[in-house]
């Protein structure tokens, strides 16, 4: 098989090859995704802004393409769906922003076995000093991102707790599930985002083995 597309909606079929190749694998996933998608304490309109956000961070057009459709089926907006995907961009750039801070320790050789320290934070007004206009463009972007609009500031914090469990940025988590605690979100409503967060996290790799059968076939 060879072909110069590398993404075609007629492509999804291939999935159920997957499926025949490894069923015990399939069987169990589809299961967990099934839960961890269901309404719960959080309804299924949430979870699918959620989806549709972490899908742009994980990249698969797939998965885009499956839950922009479940989230237009259970009446979300498109100002809602945006609302979301920018959460999702403010918290994937805020990552590489908050990394910063391992490269400036490591930039000036400091010492000491702790990657990640509580206080790190503090290191990033250096970055602010060295870049002032480019560290404020991003922050008013961030706070804009983050303000109350079709989306309430609760269900934002809410997204970017699971975005930031999949751009593995631990002082994402620790800043907006504070946030979210804040605003009387629940542990349960920040375990089944987290879920949520790890089921596309995980079906993305999923869908993405199409590829791999399509290559494998050339």
């Amino acid at each position: 098989m060879t072909t110069d597309v590398l993404y075609k909606q007629s492509y999804k079929n291939r999935l159920g090859e997957i499926n025949k190749l490894a069923p015990e694998a399939a069987k169990a996933f589809g299961q967990f995704d099934q839960k961890a998608m269901a309404e719960g304490v959080l309804p299924a309109k949430l979870k699918e802004l959620i989806a549709v956000a972490v899908a742009h961070v994980t990249g698969c057009p797939y998965c885009i393409d499956i839950h922009v459709k479940n989230l237009k089926k259970l009446e979300g907006s498109k100002e809602e769906m945006a609302e979301s995907i920018m959460v999702a961009t403010a918290l994937k750039a805020g990552s590489a922003y908050a990394h910063s801070i391992n490269a400036l320790d490591a930039y000036d050789e400091v010492d000491g076995d702790s990657l990640y320290a509580k206080g790190g934070l503090k290191n990033l007004a250096q970055l602010n000093k060295v870049t002032p206009e480019i560290n404020k463009a991003f922050q008013q972007f961030d706070a804009a991102a983050m303000q109350e609009g079709a989306l309430t500031t609760k269900e934002k914090e809410i997204i970017a707790v699971a975005i930031a469990h999949v751009t593995g940025c631990p002082y994402c988590i620790e800043i907006h599930t504070g946030n979210a605690k804040k605003m009387d979100v629940t542990k349960e409503e920040i375990a089944e985002s987290i879920f949520v967060a790890t089921t596309l996290k995980a079906g993305s790799a999923y869908a993405h083995g199409i590829n791999a059968l399509n290559a494998y076939d050339e």
